[in-house]
Formats: C-alpha cells, structure tokens, sequence
C-alpha cells in the first residue's frame, strides 16, 4: 500500500543531478584525479531496492533516518564490544557502518524497484542453482554459484556494497584506472582509450571494459560479461534472494565516475539485458573516501571443503530418506501379508 504522500516536503521526492561543478586535482599526465580508497560499508545498510510503499520518494524522512542511523550505530557498537572481549563473531564479521538518507539504490527506474524480468528471465531464475536456494540437491560444482566455488561474485554484482569486505582501491597510470576490489581478489584493470571491445566470442567475468573522459568524468564501457555470475548478489541487501538472477550474452554496463567534492566519488551504473529484464535500470552511490580502510586477504580457497562437504551431506541425506522410505514400504507389506 502506497504511503499518504500528499503532505511530505516536495524535496523528498529529488535527487539533485550529480554535481559536476568540482574541479578535481589532476595527476602528473593532466588526468582527473580519482586515486583513492574508496569502501562501500558506508553505505553497506543502504537497500538496493525501494520498500513500494515509498512510491517515487527518493530520501528518508527524519523519523526514518533516526531509525536506520540507530541500527547502524548497534551495528557498529557490536564489533566494538567484540573486540573488545576478544570475541569474533557476526559484529565483526558484517561491516555495515551507514546507509545514508537515501532510500534506495536504484534511481531509475523512478520508483526505485528492479524490472520486472522477461519470460526467459523468470524460467532461467528459477532453474538456477546455488548453495543460497532451500533443499536443493548438490552433485556437482554445476549445482553452485561463482561465488560459493571462490572464482568471482562477478560483474557487475562486485561493484555493489554487501555484508564484508567492503573494500575498493582506484589506481590510475597514464592511459588506465585500476579498481582493486577486497572481496575474491578482483582487480579490474581498465584501458582509457575509448577502443574497440574485444571479440564478443572471448567472455570475462568481469566483462570488457574500455573508458574515455567526458570532461571529468570517468566513462567506462562493458560489453563480453560471461554469463554464471548474478548480475546481483544477495550479499547485498534487497537484492533478489538466491543469486540466480541470470545474465545473457547481451549484458551491457556504462559506469560513470565523477568526483564531487574532494572526498566524494559519485559511481552510477546503468544495467540493461533486454533478454532477461523488461527495462533498463540504473543505480547511483555516493561513495565517501576513507583512506584509512585496509584491505585483509580474502582466502576463500584456503581449506574451502565445502563444495565437497555440500555434496556428501546432500548425498546422505537422499541415502537416508531412501532407506527410511523403503523401511516403511517393507513394513507396510508385511503388515499387508499378515
């Protein structure tokens, strides 16, 4: 059900254009300077969809950010006290420090919701396999996502906030930026020459991206994404359950990158697949600097058993339920032959 909006400030319904008034320092070759650390937990607690009830209204009253900024601050308080105790546990381990005022993500489209998906879409989700999907049977490496086998949570799904390892480094050298992500160790290693994208036979998970400058903003194209990874992982919050949100061979990214202040990067980032969503739709985050963030070694392959243990306790589990269901089917005939 649609809030009563009729008497809400006009203001909380506009995201004001992305401010290009800043004139950012250059680098030694005369580009503008994006270098920095640049981690997401900022916004970590921040949906990527729009509760419906919100309609079109882009930012949080006061009541509401009081709310989210009190769940941000027990958030924080709890990795605190861990730390303090010298305890590990899931204060530590989800860094989520903000969410900002907005309400959403997504701003386009305007009632910040994803697109409905396409028929093909739909049918592809719900044959999708991942270790996030209740009862599902394990027999294969077939049976889990990118991300549960430790290759890639994929594009553009890595360029999202989620529970950990939050972190995003830019480099830049003459002629490439370098985004250094913490989570599986993707680096993505861009060229600034507006070229011609590799041939469409050769897929990347992380796609094929070529950049070029419009004034001082970073444009960055991505074509050759290879299908696997969800678009959309459920790490981050109000993303579709599951990580089986499918991605086709004709995934297209445009990311845009503009510094707006001194210590504000302005990342958006168009979607379209028309072979899985009915429309477009574009996501926007204002990213603050924070060069005291470090990077820790994600070793998601160090001792990973999972995979094989999944497997075996999907295995046994069928083995029993057989056994049990052909105990009573034996005692059942008994019964009958009696």
């Amino acid at each position: 059900k649609l809030e009563d909006q009729s008497k809400m400030p006009k203001e909380l319904f506009v995201l004001p254009p992305v401010s290009k008034a800043y004139q950012p320092k250059k680098t030694a070759w005369g580009d503008p300077d994006l270098r920095g650390m640049w981690p997401l937990d900022a916004i970590g607690g921040l949906n990527i969809q729009r509760k419906i009830s919100m309609g079109n209204r882009v930012w949080l009253t006061d009541e509401e950010y009081k709310t989210v900024s009190d769940r941000m601050e027990k958030s924080r308080a709890a990795a605190a006290a861990e730390t303090k105790s010298n305890k590990l546990g899931m204060g530590n381990w989800v860094e989520m420090t903000g969410a900002g005022r907005r309400t959403s993500l997504l701003v386009d489209p305007p009632n910040g919701r994803l697109p409905e998906l396409t028929p093909y879409g739909k049918h592809m989700a719900a044959i999708g396999r991942s270790s996030w999907i209740p009862n599902q049977t394990y027999d294969w490496t077939t049976d889990f996502d990118s991300w549960d086998r430790c290759i890639t949570r994929g594009f553009p799904a890595s360029m999202f906030p989620f529970r950990y390892n939050n972190g995003m480094a830019i480099y830049q050298s003459p002629g490439y930026i370098v985004i250094d992500l913490e989570m599986i160790h993707d680096a993505r290693v861009i060229p600034i020459d507006n070229g011609k994208h590799i041939d469409p036979r050769v897929l990347k998970y992380m796609g094929d991206s070529r950049a070029h400058w419009e004034g001082n903003t970073l444009v960055i194209d991505t074509t050759n994404i290879k299908p696997g990874a969800s678009p959309l992982n459920m790490a981050t919050i109000g993303a579709p359950f599951g990580n089986t949100i499918p991605m086709s061979d004709q995934a297209h990214v445009v990311e845009k990158l503009t510094m707006a202040g001194p210590n504000t990067l302005v990342y958006t980032m168009t979607y379209s697949d028309p072979k899985v969503y009915t429309a477009p739709y574009t996501i926007r985050m204002d990213i603050p600097r924070n060069n005291d963030y470090q990077f820790f070694e994600y070793a998601c392959h160090e001792g990973d058993v999972q995979v094989r243990n999944y497997i075996k306790a999907s295995r046994s589990a069928r083995e029993r339920a057989a056994a049990a269901a052909a105990g009573g089917a034996a005692k059942v005939a008994v019964k009958e032959s009696n």
